[in-house]
């Protein structure tokens, strides 16, 4: 098992988990630390793996509990090792991999493929308190970013907002729109004891009437870096999104881009994390 020190590689995978016995059993171990609690025998007993099913059995009653209930792996028939080598695989790229690769890798249909990668999404949708410290935001598009001198309808490209912790984490979402609408946003995910750095957008302006630090670089007068006063670590947060999203993907539907936002706020969150493997695989739960 992975010791929190060494980078995590695909022997190692492949030594941890090489059937779905050895997967079961760190599901059952990661999800019941103390032990299954038996509902029938109302207390915590012996439980043994069932050789035909992805469950364990009560000693003392028979009562079966399915670990994989309210995981990703639910109902699916997809054998437990592609699904921790599909974790594996989205984790170990820096700029993700497309369900068709997947599809090859794995050997599964692209039906099957798409599925998993939609799940793993899930685990990686961001749950975490309010950005503090040194916060640089941003906005920007993903698609065709419409012009404002034309008749070009706003609905060409997605108004996607960021938030950066220098040296932290960083949360994406998907606005339906920007300026003023934006400023609430920064509200639910910046904490007010945070300084806030960002270009001068017109918008920005009023976070200093709700309460924040704020400073701003002059972007429109080229300037980049003002002291401590900069972007940059939200343009690089971008430019990893872009250019995965261009280059491996592709293509996204409107209803699907926050999860693909996910993915890369998850990636740039943990990107100093030894085993991105881990990290993810750890956010398994009930």
């Amino acid at each position: 098992m992975y010791n929190g020190v060494m980078r995590y590689t695909i022997r190692d995978l492949q030594g941890d988990f090489p059937d779905d016995k050895a997967c079961l059993k760190w599901l059952v171990e990661y999800l019941y630390p103390e032990g299954i609690h038996c509902i029938k025998c109302a207390k915590v007993t012996p439980h043994h793996a069932m050789n035909t099913r992805k469950s364990y059995s009560c000693e003392m009653c028979g009562h079966h509990v399915h670990p994989t209930a309210g995981t990703i792996f639910e109902k699916s028939s997809t054998p437990l090792t592609l699904w921790f080598y599909a974790i594996y695989l989205m984790s170990a790229t820096r700029s993700g991999i497309s369900a068709k690769q997947l599809e090859r890798e794995l050997g599964v249909t692209y039906k099957t493929a798409w599925r998993m990668f939609h799940q793993i999404r899930k685990m990686m949708r961001d749950d975490t308190p309010p950005l503090t410290g040194d916060v640089e935001i941003d906005e920007t598009y993903w698609g065709k970013r419409p012009d404002r001198r034309t008749s070009l309808k706003p609905q060409v490209s997605q108004a996607v907002f960021g938030a950066v912790e220098r040296g932290g984490r960083a949360k994406v979402v998907h606005v339906p729109k920007v300026g003023k609408a934006l400023i609430p946003v920064v509200e639910e995910h910046v904490d007010k004891s945070a300084w806030i750095y960002s270009d001068d957008y017109m918008a920005y302006r009023s976070l200093y009437w709700k309460g924040y630090n704020h400073q701003t670089v002059k972007h429109s007068e080229k300037q980049w870096v003002n002291g401590k006063v900069h972007t940059q670590n939200i343009e690089n947060l971008w430019g990893g999104f872009k250019r995965g999203m261009k280059g491996v993907y592709i293509h996204c539907e409107p209803k699907y881009l926050q999860a693909y936002i996910d993915e890369y706020a998850f990636r740039y969150s943990h990107r100093e994390t030894p085993s991105m493997f881990w990290a993810l695989l750890g956010r398994v739960a009930k």
